[in-house]
């Protein structure tokens, strides 16, 4: 199973409309949990812990495959070794994204990480397959980079454990700030890290494909990307869904960005000029799918009971768009 799109599973919604299309499409898809949205002891998305998440996938389709996104110190909640929510990750998913690089960007100590991690998890279960290196936000990999990194890690690991290497994650300027793609794309680039990766047989996903033009990713394919991450984008659809019933009603509108203010979850976006008083709607876009499961929000919902299918219904005219339907 080699799904060309991956996506975050943002909300209960986001994840029930992809399950439905994939059941009735027949298309695989991939769900890329990161530590805050799903994990050993539950996360933000729909308090789901990772294990309740993957049964609750797995019982209701066999055409998604369950891929931790980042794991890694640093990554969750707090910070931590991140060997904890790897132990459990082990037992339940399928596909694991081994990221030490945002506490550890010095190569050295990330290529330590990643083969250390990644003995760890064949320990647990050897039948996992791994996603190796990282996005630009976190840290910029050049060609010459990723081909050391991938040298290092068949010394490190042995030709057998390596070979359990799935994916490489190629960076051709992609990075998102708010609702934003403010990445410079990159043909070239794409290119020469789409041929490196065929010299060692792994497969190419590139992260933070969110807001980019349907086609561009598809240009992206045809140049030989073989899988591409989006995630807050389909939190938007959901958020949006729910600004739009309620932009007029000027007291669930303030309880809603007092939700989303309060709760934080918009500050890692935003630039120093953001103004979160004055820019009400544009945090609420930032972060509203933050706060779907707080009970706080609970009172908003309750003024909308027919509104989770229009959000599934958004959802799928989304993959219809990426598919081509």
């Amino acid at each position: 199973m080699n799904p060309k799109i991956f996506i975050g599973p943002m909300t209960k919604n986001v994840v029930d409309a992809i399950i439905t299309f994939c059941n009735k499409t027949g298309h695989n898809i991939g769900l890329i949990p990161s530590r805050r949205q799903v994990e050993w002891n539950g996360g933000y998305v729909n308090n789901w812990s990772t294990d309740t998440f993957t049964q609750y996938v797995k019982r209701k389709t066999d055409n998604i495959i369950l891929q931790r996104d980042h794991s890694g110190p640093g990554q969750g909640q707090t910070i931590d070794s991140g060997y904890t929510s790897l132990i459990t990750d082990c037992k339940y998913l399928d596909l694991i994204h081994i990221d030490p690089w945002k506490q550890y960007p010095n190569y050295t100590d990330g290529l330590a990480w990643t083969a250390d991690m990644i003995k760890v998890c064949n320990a647990i279960n050897p039948k996992l397959k791994y996603e190796i290196a990282t996005e630009e936000s976190i840290r910029r990999f050049e060609v010459e980079d990723l081909n050391k990194l991938i040298i290092d890690l068949n010394i490190e690991l042995g030709a057998q454990l390596f070979s359990k290497i799935k994916y490489l994650v190629i960076q051709s300027g992609t990075a998102l700030k708010g609702n934003t793609q403010t990445g410079l794309y990159d043909k070239n680039r794409l290119i020469e890290m789409v041929s490196l990766a065929k010299k060692y047989n792994l497969l190419t996903k590139e992260h933070n494909g969110d807001y980019i033009p349907t086609s561009i990713i598809k240009e992206k394919f045809n140049l030989g990307l073989d899988s591409i991450n989006i995630a807050p984008e389909f939190g938007l659809i959901e958020t949006q869904t729910y600004l739009d019933h309620i932009e007029k009603d000027s007291e669930l509108f303030y309880q809603y960005w007092k939700i989303c203010y309060d709760s934080k979850k918009w500050v890692k976006w935003v630039n120093d000029v953001f103004d979160p008083i004055e820019q009400k709607e544009e945090l609420i876009k930032i972060c509203g799918h933050y706060v779907i499961s707080y009970e706080s929000f609970f009172d908003i919902m309750k003024n909308f009971t027919y509104i989770n299918k229009e959000v599934q219904n958004r959802v799928t005219i989304k993959l219809n768009e990426l598919y081509g339907y």
